[in-house]
């Protein structure tokens, strides 16, 4: 077994990662409007989080939970624009070695294999430097465009599980997806 890797500090010294059309970056409180724009969108929203009402909605969530804790947590800009199109983050759990993958995309930028590009920026991240044995992620049964992302990064659909969880007073059903290390050994080789 691999020595520990520090994993807050991986995280520190990778505040910004660099793709061929995205920069992942801290979320600042100035990018409020451009989250706005998607998180006040109820298509964008159904599945993810609560449809932000206002802009002060969007800076309340910016500063609790982006900033407050920010290790992790990225903006998905686009390089061309510098606008911040959505977020992503992965969630580590250090002891057990697994990550876990959610991530939002403002509907306008969907359909182009921007969130695939992002989400494997942090496969690299959790695989490569954070030396993870597993990264997961969940999503809606009804949202299938997100488990889409999920096979293009080379996850594997393990499970779906019938009424796993509340989300907005109602039992939803959810898939979970994953890649082990080994598996995205053989995906790079």
């Amino acid at each position: 077994m691999e020595e520990m890797v520090n994993i807050p500090r991986t995280f520190a010294e990778n505040t910004i990662l660099e793709t061929t059309r995205l920069r992942l970056r801290p979320v600042q409180i100035s990018d409020a409007q451009d989250m706005y724009e998607y998180a006040s969108d109820e298509e964008t929203t159904r599945y993810v989080f609560l449809q932000h009402r206002s802009l002060e909605d969007s800076k309340f969530a910016i500063a609790n939970y982006f900033m407050a804790e920010p290790l992790g947590k990225y903006a998905i800009e686009e390089k061309k624009s510098g606008k911040m199109i959505g977020t992503i983050d992965l969630r580590v759990e250090s002891n057990y070695g697994r990550g876990e993958l959610g991530y939002t995309l403002n509907k306008a930028y969907w359909g182009q294999g921007l969130m695939p590009e992002a989400a494997f920026a942090l496969l690299v991240l959790g695989f490569d430097q954070m030396k993870l044995v597993s990264i997961g992620a969940y999503h809606n049964l009804e949202n299938g465009k997100s488990g889409r992302v999920m096979e293009k990064i080379g996850m594997k659909k393990i499970t779906e599980i019938k009424s796993s969880r509340l989300w907005k007073g109602q039992l939803i059903d959810e898939a979970y997806y994953m890649i082990t290390a080994s598996d995205w050994q053989k995906r790079i080789m």
